[in-house]
C-alpha cells in the first residue's frame, strides 16, 4: 500500500520529458545553475531596494523574507517534479520559521522581494510577475473552496502594501500600486493604484522616481467620492435656482 501511494516518486516520472542524448548531469547542471542565478538576484534587488540593508551579508542572514523565498524555489521545484509531500513539508517548516506561508505550487516570477514579511500568505494558484514587491501581512488569497485558478494573478512591477488583501481569481495589471489595508477583489488596470476597503482605483500616479508607492500622498477614495457628490448636488441646486 505504502509503495503504491509513493508511485509517482519514480524519477522515471521526472525526467521522461529529455531526450536520450541529454546526459542526467547536464540537466541537473542546468537546473541549479538557473536556481542559483535567480537566488542571486533576489538578494540583489533586496540590497537595492531596502535603505536598512548595510551589506549583502545581512541580507543573506537576516531577511526572512529571502528564506522563505529561497525555501519556495526549491519546494518548487520539487513540486513541478511531482514529487508529493516534500514541497508541503518544507512550506510548512518555512512558515514556523519565517512566518511566512507561500505554496510551493504558486508560480513566482525574478526579483521578488518580500519586505518584512511577517503574516504574508500566497496561494497555490497565485501567479506573480517579475520586479514585485509586497510587505507584511499581505494576502494573495483565495474568496472561498473554489477549485482551480482560484487565487490572483500580479503583473510585472506590482507593489502590494503592508496588510492589503487581494483575493479571489484577479487579474493587476502591470506596475499597479494596492495601498496598506486595501482589500482588492476585483481586476485593476495596468499602472493604476487602488486603495480602501473595497478597494477602488485612483488613476493619479503617486510613485517616486523608484517606483515606490507613496503612501502619504494617496488620497482617501471616501473623501473623494463625497466631494464629487458635493459638487453634483452644488450643481443641481445651481439649475433648480435657473429653472425658478
Amino acid at each position: 500500500m505504502l509503495e503504491n501511494s509513493f508511485g509517482a516518486l519514480a524519477p522515471v516520472t521526472v525526467f521522461s520529458h529529455f531526450t536520450s542524448h541529454v546526459s542526467l548531469g547536464e540537466i541537473m547542471f542546468k537546473i541549479i545553475k538557473r536556481g542559483i542565478t535567480k537566488v542571486k538576484e533576489d538578494i540583489q534587488v533586496i540590497y537595492d531596494k531596502d535603505p536598512a540593508a548595510d551589506n549583502l551579508l545581512e541580507v543573506i542572514l537576516c531577511y526572512p523574507g529571502l528564506h522563505a523565498l529561497i525555501a519556495y524555489r526549491f519546494a518548487h521545484r520539487l513540486y513541478k517534479w511531482h514529487i508529493p509531500l516534500i514541497p508541503r513539508i518544507i512550506s510548512y517548516i518555512t512558515r514556523i520559521i519565517t512566518g511566512i506561508e507561500i505554496h510551493p505550487a504558486a508560480k513566482i516570477g525574478r526579483r521578488f522581494f518580500i519586505d518584512h514579511g511577517e503574516g504574508v500568505v500566497i496561494g497555490a494558484t497565485t501567479v506573480i510577475g517579475d520586479d514585485v514587491l509586497i510587505y507584511q501581512q499581505v494576502t494573495l488569497g483565495g474568496t472561498g473552496k473554489e477549485h482551480g485558478k482560484r487565487h490572483p494573478t500580479l503583473g510585472n512591477g506590482v507593489i502590494v502594501g503592508a496588510g492589503a488583501k487581494v483575493l479571489g481569481n484577479i487579474n493587476l495589471g502591470n506596475y499597479v500600486r494596492v495601498g496598506a489595508g486595501s482589500v482588492v477583489m476585483e481586476d485593476v488596470p495596468e499602472y493604476s493604484t487602488v486603495v480602501g476597503v473595497p478597494g477602488r482605483v485612483v488613476h493619479q500616479k503617486f510613485r517616486d522616481e523608484n517606483g515606490t508607492l507613496m503612501h502619504n500622498r494617496i488620497p482617501d477614495p471616501i473623501k473623494c467620492e463625497l466631494n464629487r457628490l458635493k459638487y453634483e448636488v452644488l450643481e443641481l441646486k445651481e439649475k433648480v435656482e435657473k429653472i425658478g
